[in-house]
């Protein structure tokens, strides 16, 4: 039997907690310590893990400290780059939280160390490891081209959540961090190029950093016609109406989420809310002689709906598989960049006022 892969986990946030209970069950994965920047968070997470586990304040002492066989980095994204440049350098894989890094730039030099490196590199795009949601783009591959896709996923936060928002703001925008998710969906629905980014931005509090956004729309346009537009945003201002919509269009009619679970009061600052489906339904477009539709609409209950620990345990799964089995990732890496370059091109939009040419 092979010895389980070492593993230095980045972060005790949500995601951060996640990912570690995902570590410490897999027989395949040893934890070799708990990194934060604070001690209360890394003892909490510790002790939830049954305690026991080396705990540190600082990444580079860690990574010299326990030497791991892996790295994953949940942290916030502005440390991104820097945590995973020296993972690589160490000989270590990584598993990285999205997005990638800050900026496409910084994205690119990951990826080209986890390649220079021979390393494995997983990003952590959740949807990929939903069944509902990977059926939900089967579902949209067949509805012909061109494809308009609608999705948002706006969250009203309050207390340790708008705390947490706020946070990410100071690095990142929601358009920018949730972004990623919606049109890396987009891009495996159309799996065309995509060719021109619009976007728009509002500031809704003045609790923000100077020049921060909380609210942020993008639209973009594909080599084969298809349009997509996403919008993001947090905050305790923010609509509980239509804030959670995912609805794709073909010339054969549409498929659209219909997450009867993902309503109420609070439901949108609920994570497990943001990946469930509930039900796909399926409308097909098909005429009679009369002008009438042929077909019945079709509801798909999906059944498999894990929620948000064991969405994270998927994911180090495949993880390590990708290691074990020695996958090629480059169409994984390639399409985190490919998600990257929109998002950016629609903060780009926002700040310049212009169209911005991929």
């Amino acid at each position: 039997m092979n010895a389980p892969i070492r593993v230095l986990c980045v972060g005790a946030g949500h995601m951060g907690r996640s990912h570690a209970l995902a570590y410490h069950r897999i027989p395949g994965f040893e934890i070799a310590g708990i990194v934060t920047r604070s001690p209360e968070s890394r003892a909490k997470l510790n002790a939830e893990l049954g305690g026991g586990y080396a705990e540190f304040g600082d990444f580079h002492e860690a990574l010299a400290a326990t030497k791991p066989d892996a790295v994953s980095i949940s942290t916030y994204p502005d440390t991104h780059a820097a945590y995973a440049e020296a993972a690589f350098d160490a000989g270590c894989h990584v598993f990285i939280e999205k997005p990638l890094a800050e900026t496409v730039e910084a994205a690119g030099r990951i990826v080209a160390k986890a390649k220079e490196s021979g390393r494995k590199l997983v990003i952590g795009y959740i949807l990929r490891h939903h069944p509902s949601w990977i059926k939900f783009i089967e579902m949209a591959q067949d509805l012909g081209k061109p494809l308009v896709m609608r999705m948002n996923l706006n969250q009203q936060s309050s207390s340790a959540n708008w705390k947490t928002h706020k946070a990410l703001m100071s690095s990142i925008s929601p358009i920018v961090d949730c972004g990623v998710h919606y049109v890396d969906v987009m891009c495996q629905m159309t799996r065309s190029k995509p060719v021109r980014v619009s976007g728009l931005g509002a500031r809704l509090s003045d609790e923000l950093p100077e020049g921060k956004i909380n609210y942020g729309h993008l639209q973009v346009t594909f080599e084969d016609g298809s349009v997509g537009w996403y919008e993001a945003g947090w905050g305790p201002m923010m609509s509980e109406t239509a804030f959670f919509v995912k609805d794709v269009v073909g010339p054969k009619g549409c498929v659209t989420i219909e997450a009867r679970e993902a309503a109420g009061e609070g439901a949108s600052a609920d994570v497990d809310a943001h990946t469930k489906t509930n039900t796909l339904r399926r409308h097909f477009s098909d005429l009679d002689a009369d002008g009438k539709f042929v077909r019945a609409d079709e509801w798909t209950e999906t059944g498999d709906e894990p929620d948000h620990d064991a969405l994270c345990h998927r994911e180090q799964e495949y993880f390590l598989k990708a290691i074990t089995d020695d996958l090629d990732l480059t169409d994984h890496m390639d399409d985190a960049l490919n998600s990257m370059r929109i998002v950016a091109a629609a903060d780009e939009s926002f700040r310049t006022g212009r169209t911005i040419d991929l």
